[in-house]
């Protein structure tokens, strides 16, 4: 097995250019919260000029809907949804300086040509683990779009959240796409 790639957000161009697809990593830092409404409203804000709710420079989204957190917890199961309801989006984000993106399963080719032109990964994590990867997340906050309920923005705080280099910023693919 590999050794774990310790990431701590925000992360660099060059960084992220240093990771290869099958990298497993260690997340921590302050992750952002995004699925697809949260993403449609990014971008219109992009569009629209306007001021978006955190910085995207260096930033990593995970595309999540947690659940409501139980009485103690910060939050509750928190695993991750597919990212390709994610793909007419992410271009516009990498293009902004996002950096990183968590999720599931495949993305589509102009993600992954925005991935090398910018400088970005996309890294997957365990489906079906919500309750186990929420144990890597040590605070919650919602700070944007709160109408969106679950996909609401939410600021995240990680710790050792696990996580493999799914697609690299030199076209790789740990899915053996060309």
């Amino acid at each position: 097995m590999s050794k774990v790639k310790q990431l701590k957000s925000v992360l660099s161009e060059s960084e992220v250019r240093s990771l290869k697809v099958g990298d497993v990593v260690a997340v921590s830092g302050v992750v952002y919260t995004g699925r697809d409404m949260a993403h449609k409203r990014l971008c219109a804000a992009i569009d629209g000029k306007e001021a978006l709710p955190f910085e995207l420079e260096g930033a990593v989204i995970y595309f999540v809907g947690p659940s409501p957190a139980r009485p103690g917890k910060v939050i509750g199961a928190a695993g991750p949804t597919t990212s390709s309801r994610m793909d007419a989006f992410s271009p516009k984000l990498v293009a902004c300086g996002l950096r990183a993106m968590i999720g599931k399963g495949y993305r589509g080719d102009e993600v992954r040509e925005a991935l090398k032109k910018f400088g970005a990964v996309h890294l997957s994590t365990i489906g079906g683990a919500g309750a186990l990867l929420s144990k890597h997340i040590v605070s919650a906050e919602v700070i944007a779009y709160e109408d969106l309920g679950t996909e609401a923005i939410r600021k995240l705080e990680f710790v050792d959240f696990p996580a493999v280099v799914a697609y690299d910023s030199h076209g790789g693919s740990i899915y053996g796409e060309k």
